[in-house]
């Protein structure tokens, strides 16, 4: 049975960075280059498996704990019984997907006590570790990471944020500083409808004007900003129209 349990209590964002990256790769040798021992243990005959990474670096394939709720978020249950009805790839991929599913409900279940700025810490540095699918998959390089400068507006991430998320993302700021970060976030005001508007809101950068805009405002949704390599608003789009023309 597994030991999933929860006497190992990493606080704060280094120790459960620390936590993530040792379960990370636990479970992406289990897949890699353990892989025929994980595949042999997986046996369809057997009772329903999860796939385990550990805080100590080790795997486990397991039954599930016990403990109703259990003390942790456990991996998806079953893994074993898919083995013989898929293609072996596709087996491994899907495995993979559960378990990058499972490693940040882990993360995030450490991290219930952190606030927003420490939380958005977090994710970040997981987000620069490849994804258990990516590695298993070879979908990217290992070491394909995002390179941002923090002065500057990367076209890419501009797209998804406003100026001053990114910017908490992308450094491990002090209390004081996230503050100010805040105060400047607040002042950003979208350049169609004049608003701050909702926290949650999507927005987009024009990498002309370099001013910012409601996605809503300027009818761009995320997944369309994905495919553009450079946005021009409304205005500057308009302004080169009149001077081709």
């Amino acid at each position: 049975m597994a030991t999933n349990s929860s006497s190992h209590s990493p606080r704060t964002v280094e120790e459960i960075f620390k936590d993530f990256s040792a379960r990370h790769a636990a479970v992406l040798r289990a897949l890699t280059s353990d892989v025929e021992e994980f595949y042999s243990q997986c046996d369809p005959e057997r009772d329903n498996l999860c796939l385990y990474g550990h805080p100590n670096d080790s795997w486990e394939v397991a039954v599930p704990a016990e403990e109703v709720p259990p003390e942790l978020p456990e991996p998806v249950l079953g893994i074993n019984f898919a083995r013989d009805g898929m293609e072996r790839r596709d087996w491994l991929s899907l495995v993979a997907m559960h378990t990058d599913s499972w490693l940040l409900s882990v993360a995030f279940y450490f991290g219930a006590r952190l606030n927003r700025n420490e939380r958005s810490r977090v994710f970040t540095l997981i987000n620069d570790l490849p994804t258990v699918f990516e590695a298993v998959t070879g979908r990217k390089p290992l070491k394909d990471k995002p390179s941002v400068d923090s002065g500057k507006k990367s076209k890419n991430n501009a797209k998804r944020e406003k100026p001053m998320k990114a910017n908490q993302r992308l450094h491990e700021e002090s209390d004081e500083e996230d503050e100010g970060n805040e105060d400047e976030h607040e002042e950003t005001l979208c350049g169609s409808c004049g608003t701050n508007g909702n926290e949650d809101e999507f927005w987009i950068g024009c990498d002309i004007c370099e001013k910012w805009f409601h996605g809503k405002c300027v009818k761009i949704t995320p997944a369309k900003a994905q495919s553009i390599k450079e946005y021009r608003c409304p205005s500057c789009s308009n302004k080169r129209a009149k001077h081709m023309g």
